[in-house]
């Protein structure tokens, strides 16, 4: 057995149901996060470091790369629905914030960006080992091809 396969038989083994509450919530609050991004795209391009090497054209991607990886994969995750595909799409985005919200110097002030992005990459580093629980339209279809 691989260590893949150990991992995804840990997770569905040690997946309460109640996780899946969190998982939801963890996905439309990433879809609320998506929609302020695109509401407030200028405030997005302005997060970015200016001593980053991007092109403007560039900066562009990874701005709509942020918003389109939060909507879609909050989309998922909330449905229960490659959760752990949607939770590989957004890693990157929120170690980058981890990492720039860290620079910010506002560190140990009351709901901090930096607390709120730790707290949401453990969540989703916890879903891409545990994947769905009993309340996802994985398991819904996986229980749909075991009667067949």
């Amino acid at each position: 057995m691989t260590l893949i396969q150990r991992i995804e038989f840990w997770g569905e083994k040690h997946h309460p149901a109640w996780m899946d509450i969190v998982r939801m919530g963890l996905g439309i609050f990433l879809i609320v996060k998506g929609v302020q991004f695109v509401n407030n795209y200028n405030v997005l391009m302005d997060l970015m470091p200016k001593w980053m090497s991007f092109s403007s054209f560039l900066t562009i991607m990874v701005g709509h790369y942020i918003v389109g990886a939060h909507i879609l994969g909050g989309v998922l995750i909330t449905l229960g629905l490659l959760t752990r595909a949607a939770c590989l799409m957004q890693i990157p985005i929120l170690l980058g914030a981890v990492f720039f919200a860290g620079q910010s110097g506002n560190v140990l002030h009351p709901f901090s960006n930096l607390l709120l992005a730790i707290v949401v990459l453990l969540l989703l580093i916890y879903f891409l080992a545990a994947s769905n629980g009993p309340w996802s339209l994985d398991a819904i279809h996986a229980g749909e091809e075991e009667k067949k």
